[in-house]
């Protein structure tokens, strides 16, 4: 590397010689933050310092370049955006599902209920926990709200495996004809049974 890449020129020869220094990085829970020793803390800029870092602890190189990232054009690139369930609202239509992945420990029920009390649904949305018994019950709430424009939400859809085909069928035959303010939610877990055509 350092017969290549002039800013390295010599660092092999040191790392040979002091390569004990090196290992304050290699051991650290925070390698990504850990000053270079010698001359080559001040001699390399940030970009050289992530290569050194990679051959030394690859494991680090993603938190190295957030802190790149922050330190170059700033920390909002590297932060997610706040989920706004409004966006998502206004970004859907009468015949097309918003659908909530879930992951361990979320929970959007609370987000969706405030949604409905910000956008005046209050009296005129419905939800089902989906599970063995629930598809009929689950088919007469979406004939309602296809109806009379009302929301839907189809909680734990992956717990109803066997009745997610019928689901692509209801999604399938949704029209624009349906209440202009009807909407379909669904959360779910990742499962490879959930309806390609309904994601």
């Amino acid at each position: 590397m350092d017969n290549k890449l002039p800013a390295f020129s010599g660092i092999l020869e040191y790392f040979i010689n002091f390569h004990k220094k090196f290992k304050k990085i290699f051991d650290s829970t925070t390698a990504h933050e850990e000053p270079l020793p010698g001359e080559w803390n001040t001699k390399l800029n940030s970009m050289q310092k992530m290569l050194l870092l990679k051959a030394i602890r690859p494991d680090k190189i993603t938190m190295a370049i957030q802190n790149y990232i922050t330190e170059q054009i700033g920390k909002q690139y590297i932060e997610p955006p706040t989920f706004r369930l409004a966006n998502c609202y206004r970004d859907s239509s009468n015949v097309t599902p918003l659908i909530f992945v879930l992951s361990a420990g979320s929970d959007p029920v609370a987000s969706f209920r405030k949604l409905c009390s910000e956008m005046d649904m209050n009296a005129r949305y419905d939800t089902i926990s989906l599970g063995q018994g629930q598809a009929k019950k689950a088919e007469a709430k979406l004939e309602n709200g296809r109806t009379k424009g009302w929301w839907i939400l189809l909680q734990n859809c992956h717990l109803c495996v066997s009745w997610l085909p019928k689901l692509e069928t209801i999604v399938e035959g949704l029209t624009e004809g349906n209440h202009p303010d009807y909407r379909i939610w669904m959360t779910s877990m990742p499962s490879e049974a959930f309806p390609v055509s309904v994601l």
